[in-house]
């Protein structure tokens, strides 16, 4: 089990050494051991462990650090939020990055206040994750981005959202007359992707799109779950609906939508909003709490995907 090694007074220590430092708060060094376990493995340094009280009454005086790893088990609802705001802050700042572990009922509490690329937020993870999401933190603090995981995910998205862009593009170029005036295409080059206009008379309805979610949810009666894991997909589909129905969707409600483990779902909500189809809506009514719903241009690709398979006749899948 790695040693917490205590801050020492040269601030670059840590880039001097070669191994990144990590400033870890945690409540307990209970909690804070499979922390210091996947920091140890990925080459890092525990600089100091501080808990959420110290944490909040001041981070600034904790200088060449690489990453923040937060471990929320037991902290103190008063004091987790304006922790993780504060390390947020001090992230964007500093240029580190952030790896949170929360509980599932603390997800929504960290979404608020975490979510962008230098942050990895875990839940429940296993050893392996914890793993993964520090090499990926530490790497991107020092201005590489190698973590495999993320990357694979990132070429899945791409391709994800090219063949939906394909499909719609065929669609609609099947469907409308030959003499019709050109479309402008799915795709440019400002968004990425873009479709067609939804043909005036093609309605769609959250109804429909809630049988879409249901007969997918319903082939683990069948298949074992893994086979069609499709998290970017499912939570399109659920943000959609919501989005129909005027309805707002918790980040644990989406979690569950996705249909994969719940760090999982944390990370591809991550990539789908650096891709610009989610974006996060915070609830007035509760600061520490945030919904998560699609972006114009999520709510565009959606609408103009599923207008093109209803003019040919198909069904959304």
């Amino acid at each position: 089990m790695a040693g917490l090694t205590m801050l020492q007074e040269a601030p670059n220590q840590g880039y001097a050494s070669g191994a990144p430092a990590a400033l870890v708060i945690a409540d307990s060094a209970d909690v804070a051991a499979a922390a210091l376990d996947a920091l140890a493995l990925a080459g890092c340094t525990a600089r100091k462990r501080v808990s959420f009280g110290e944490a909040s009454a001041d981070l600034s005086n904790y200088d060449g650090l690489d990453l923040i790893v937060i471990e929320a088990a037991g902290a103190p609802d008063a004091l987790l939020d304006l922790v993780l705001a504060r390390a947020d802050t001090m992230a964007r700042e500093r240029s580190l990055g952030i790896v949170a572990t929360v509980l599932p009922e603390q997800v929504d509490v960290a979404v608020a206040q975490l979510l962008g690329p230098h942050c990895q937020i875990l839940c429940n993870p296993a050893r392996a994750e914890r793993l993964s999401a520090i090499a990926g933190a530490k790497w991107h603090a020092r201005g590489v981005m190698d973590d495999v995981n993320r990357e694979a995910e990132s070429v899945r998205l791409r391709r994800l959202s090219e063949e939906v862009a394909r499909i719609a593009e065929t669609l609609a170029r099947l469907t409308r007359s030959d003499d019709a005036e050109p479309r402008v295409g799915v795709r440019d080059r400002g968004s990425g992707y873009r479709g067609p206009d939804p043909a005036p008379g093609v309605e769609i309805d959250a109804a429909e799109i809630r049988s879409v979610i249901r007969a997918r949810r319903m082939r683990a009666q069948f298949f074992a779950d893994e086979l069609f894991a499709d998290p970017a997909w499912d939570m399109l589909l659920d943000l959609f609906a919501a989005q129909l129905e005027r309805r707002q969707v918790s980040v644990s409600s989406l979690c569950i939508a996705a249909a994969v483990p719940p760090t999982t779902a944390l990370r591809w909500i991550g990539t789908l909003h650096e891709a610009g189809l989610f974006e996060r809506q915070a609830d007035p009514s509760d600061r520490r709490r945030a919904y998560i719903g699609l972006s114009a241009k999520g709510i565009d690709g959606m609408r103009s995907y599923a207008s093109a398979v209803k003019r040919a006749g198909l069904y959304l899948v």
